[in-house]
């Protein structure tokens, strides 16, 4: 059921019943003047920013079937007709129908009514509800502020999370769809919107911390920024609109949390968004000059209108020309064809052409951004032309100059965008042959197929130019500007995001003949228009790097032009702000360049990105380049130029072994010896530094060595010590070219086998030269089939013991000797690591301990006159009474060697304790059980009581070995029960064991 009286629509909606809800119906009240819907009102309770579907069924019933609808004349019309009875007759049926809801309400209005002195009858006539604004009152459409307030706070509360950063952007866009239907709630609803971005508490508690806001969360902000700069920008705004908006943002922007426009690093740029007479003191101190903030470009922009009549002409008419017009000059209104020019500050332009098509001027946008491509073009050509007048000059000084310190891409207008974008949607196509402007909604609901076609009804383009190629050949534009690194991690960040943003858009378009012309056009612009180019011969050392643009230049150029394309990447791989004597330039910009670029670098927080796309850049042309030796010495050539980090060195040579090896093909060996050769780049890079990836960095080079053959092998032996340490150069490269794999692997005979082996251990007999602690064990293993070579390696070991091994060393390289059969000189290696070595008391778990026993074991073994030797070096060096007992008890169980020295056998008795040497070590066990019984009652608590007896337990059994060692122990625990005779408890547990 509905009813309209005058401009007030109600009705109820039946919701039909649902599984798990019940059939539902609501009452519905809309109002609404002059075509728009003014007023909502629903009963189902629904809390949202739109209207709920039962309004919106309501709306579509009344619109679909107006003949069902009874059409009522307004309220007060009908009042009118009525006499006192029928009016009476009238309120009292309302009231009965109604009375539990307007009965008070009744009341109350009749008491007023009935009182000479009422407000209300004071008033002449009275309200009526459904008869409709007056013509001079405002109208627009229904917005549920308090909703607005509410979402936009729930979704800020919720920090990115649950897809609010989602819900926000949509709000944003439908602000943007209120302006393209010139509804004037989009200005409202973003003053809502932003009014809740201000009072954010996490702006004030970043601010206190001096932490940055999330990176998303800060792109929320700039499109917050740009909106209003569309705001203002309205062309047909009133100027009290713009003065009320002015003074809003000039509010929000003195608020000391207010975001700054590049992140929450300080903006030094003066004002470059246009013209206007503040630009004059841009060469002020930095640190007196006010931060920039989201807001101060919509601010600035309050200061543009567009009564200019130039370009006035522009926006309104496509037959907008002067053939007369012969001022050839920079600024010109025309160019020598007579087609119109715009000459403004790009990325201010742009924004008119953002603003026109936000405001829902898509044919005045498109005019407006064809005379800027226009005027770009015309400056690119005309700035090339006095290049070339001044080229020698300027080559032979080595200067360059950075026309633009407000890079078009990645700027916070994002001119290239607006012109790229505006442009593509005048030549969309969608399934149905329909092209033009789309419907902003588009991106709400079920998007059709799209493509793009060369459509060219405007009158401003060259023979067989489209708005498709147009819109690709400035965005080829402002991606080959040569512009300055901006301040701060965010704006650093933009620059690469908004790049690779637009490149991925282009990558989308599919290239034909018309295109490819544009691409090589642009590109020999961008080789030769020196400082105005990012791929110009000389450039500022600060200039952002085009390494991500010449990559998608290289690989779309390279079916149709390879040369060009190869000359592209060969000029983007450069770095200067790596490079000590990169060219410092001369930043030309008459009033405001010198003081804005001092001191910032290293300050490039992109620069391990930037990096990384070099090396993509470079990989890139090595996999095209596989089977043109030229081109691969020339790529070669540009790496090691150009790329500093040895990360990616070693990732580029480990990419070009693979493409080199690749199992469908055989290997292409000039790849493969790039591929070593970086390898070997890498190798001297690192030498001196820490790198952990050094270790596989080694292993992989010989691996590639191996590929390339054994020539290959055999140069980074002979030259080991400008690639490799020595440590590495004997436990690496030389173990693994003796190795059984490598050598079936490259199919060695035996003469090529003694050579590679000749080689490698001339390398460890060098390496061992070099760093004996490191490199002894393994020359000695690597020399044992050549008996000169092992001699050698063992003379350098022992010549180093003296003074440059540890006892650790030496012990092992002992091991090792006895292991391979040579016992006298495993004996000879042990006594001088015994020289080492120093054991005290108490490291009784000390792990040279097992070294020491087996020493004295190898002695022992060998024959008296080893033993004898050695047992003086054990007591000087051993102190800990455990240790030398137990090296005590083993000499005494056994005869000492069984086969002496020259086939001599021994007497096969056993040694005596009361003759050298075994007396001598007898004693200083004694004496050390002695000491270390002193020192552990210096420090004992009763918790170690137990355990001390048993040390004194196995003291005995020492002392007991000795003739009078009975007598010594007894007068041993006399002492310590005299000395110690405070430790009450400690000596009567001493004397129940000892007596």
């Amino acid at each position: 059921m509905s009813l309209q009286v005058g401009f007030h629509l109600s009705g109820t909606v039946t919701e039909p019943a649902m599984q798990s809800e019940p059939e539902s119906v609501c009452n519905v009240a809309i109002s609404f003047d002059r075509c728009k819907i003014t007023s909502v009102t629903c009963s189902c309770g629904n809390k949202d920013i739109f209207y709920c579907a039962h309004v919106v069924a309501l709306s579509l019933y009344r619109i679909r079937k107006p003949d069902q609808v009874k059409l009522h004349l307004p309220i007060s019309e009908t009042l009118f007709q009525m006499n006192r009875d029928q009016l009476q007759k009238f309120v009292q049926y309302l009231i009965t129908v109604h009375h539990t809801e307007v009965l008070p309400t009744a009341q109350k209005l009749a008491d007023e009514i009935l009182s000479q002195n009422s407000e209300i009858n004071q008033v002449h006539g009275a309200p009526d509800p459904t008869a409709g604004a007056s013509i001079d009152d405002e109208n627009c459409w229904h917005l549920d502020e308090e909703q607005v307030q509410e979402q936009v706070k729930l979704f800020l509360s919720q920090g990115g999370y649950h897809g609010s950063g989602k819900q926000l952007n949509l709000l944003f866009a439908k602000v943007r769809e209120m302006l393209k239907m010139r509804d004037s709630n989009g200005a409202r609803m973003l003053t809502l919107i932003t009014e809740q971005f201000m009072a954010d508490p996490r702006l004030s508690l970043w601010r206190q911390q001096g932490t940055a806001m999330t990176d998303k969360y800060r792109q929320l902000w700039d499109e917050l920024g740009a909106l209003w700069m569309c705001i203002v920008l309205n062309p047909h705004c009133k100027p009290e609109q713009k003065a009320s908006w002015l003074k809003q943002l000039k509010k929000w922007n003195s608020v000391d949390v207010c975001p700054w426009e590049d992140g929450n690093h300080g903006n030094e740029l003066p004002n470059l968004t246009n013209a206007l007479p503040q630009a004059g003191n841009a060469n002020q101190d930095s640190s007196h000059r006010p931060h920039r903030t989201v807001f101060t470009r919509a601010i600035e922009a309050c200061d543009l209108h567009w009564q200019d009549s130039h370009l006035q002409h522009i926006i309104s008419s496509d037959l907008y020309t002067n053939y007369c017009y012969h001022d050839d000059t920079e600024n010109s209104l025309f160019d020598s064809r007579g087609w119109p020019l715009w000459h403004e500050h790009v990325p201010t332009a742009c924004a008119r052409v953002d603003a026109l098509r936000s405001h829902g001027y898509p044919r005045e946008a498109l005019r407006l951004a064809i005379a800027i491509v226009n005027t770009l073009r015309r400056q690119q050509q005309k700035r090339m032309d006095m290049f070339r007048l001044q080229k020698k000059e300027l080559l032979h000084k080595g200067v360059t100059s950075i026309t633009n310190l407000e890079g078009w891409v990645g700027h916070p207008l994002d001119p290239i965008g607006t012109l790229f974008s505006s442009l593509m949607e005048a030549c969309r196509v969608d399934d149905e042959g329909f092209h033009g402007f789309p419907d902003f909604s588009d991106g709400f609901g079920h998007c059709k197929s799209l493509e793009y076609q060369h459509l060219s009804p405007h009158k401003f383009l060259e023979e067989g130019e489209s708005y498709l190629t147009l819109a690709v050949e400035v965005a080829l534009i402002g991606l080959g500007q040569q512009r300055i690194m901006p301040d701060g991690l965010y704006a650093q960040e933009k620059v690469c995001r908004n790049e690779e943003q637009l490149i991925s858009k282009l990558q989308e378009i599919e290239l034909d003949d018309t295109l490819v012309k544009i691409f090589r056009k642009q590109a020999v612009f961008l080789l030769e228009a020196g400082p105005y180019s990012g791929l110009g011969e000389i450039i500022h050392r600060e200039s952002i790097p085009m390494h991500t643009f010449a990559k998608y230049l290289f690989t779309s150029l390279l079916p149709h032009d390879a040369e060009l394309a190869y000359k592209i990447a060969l000029r983007a791989m450069r770095l200067l702000v790596l490079e000590s004597t990169a060219p410092t330039g001369d930043m030309s910009r008459p009033h405001h360049i010198a003081s804005v670029v001092p001191n910032r670098y290293p300050r490039w927080f992109t620069l391990s990105h930037i990096e990384s796309q070099q090396c993509e850049l470079a990989s890139t042309m090595l996999t095209a380049a596989k089977g043109d030796v030229r081109r691969l010495e020339t790529v070669l050539e540009s790496i090691q130029k150009n790329i500093h980090s040895s990360s990616h060195i070693f990732k580029l040579a480990q990419d070009a072994f693979k493409i080199a090896t690749l199992m469908d093909s055989l290997p292409d060996i000039t790849l493969l010896k790039v591929s070593l050769e970086l390898g070997l780049q890498v190798m001297r890079m690192t030498l001196s530094t820490l790198n952990w990836r050094r270790r596989e960095m080694v292993r992989w080079l010989v691996t590639c060595a191996t590929e390339v053959g054994v020539y290959a092998l055999d140069s980074i032996m002979q030259s080991w010590f400008t690639l490799f340490t020595p440590t590495e150069a004997t436990s690496i490269v030389a173990t693994t070219v003796m190795s059984n794999s490598t050598i079936v692997r490259l199919h060695l005979d035996c003469h090529q086998q003694e050579k590679l082996a000749g080689s490698a251990r001339t390398l460890a007999l060098q390496c061992a030269m070099k760093d004996p602690q490191n490199c002894a064990l393994s020359a000695l293993t690597l020399c044992e089939k050549d008996h000169i070579a092992f001699e050698t390696a063992y003379q350098i070991v022992l010549d180093a013991a003296a003074t440059g091994m540890s006892y650790t060393q030496l012990f092992t390289i002992a091991r090792y000797m006895e292991h391979r059969g040579y016992p006298m000189r495993a004996y000879k290696l042990a006594t001088l690591a015994m020289t080492h070595l120093n054991l005290s008391y108490n490291q009784d778990t000390h792990p040279a301990i097992n070294d020491v026993l087996w020493a004295c074991a190898l002695s022992h073994s060998l024959g008296k006159n080893e033993l004898a030797a050695i047992i003086p070096l054990v007591v000087t060096s051993v102190k800990c009474a455990t240790v030398l007992s137990d090296i005590l008890r083993r000499c005494t169980l056994t005869t000492p060697g069984m086969v002496g020295l020259h086939g001599r056998r021994n007497s096969g008795k056993l040694m005596s304790l009361d003759k050298s040497p075994l007396r001598q070590l007898l004693d200083a066990t004694i004496g050390a059980y002695i000491n270390t019984t002193h020192s552990r009652l210096t420090h004992i608590s009763p918790r170690h009581y137990s355990e001390f007896i048993e040390f004194l337990s196995k003291a005995r059994e020492t002392f007991l070995m000795a003739h009078d060692g009975h007598i010594q122990f007894t007068q041993f625990i006399d002492n310590l029960k005299q000395i110690y005779k405070g430790k009450k408890k400690l000596m009567m547990l001493v004397r129940e064991r000892f007596g």
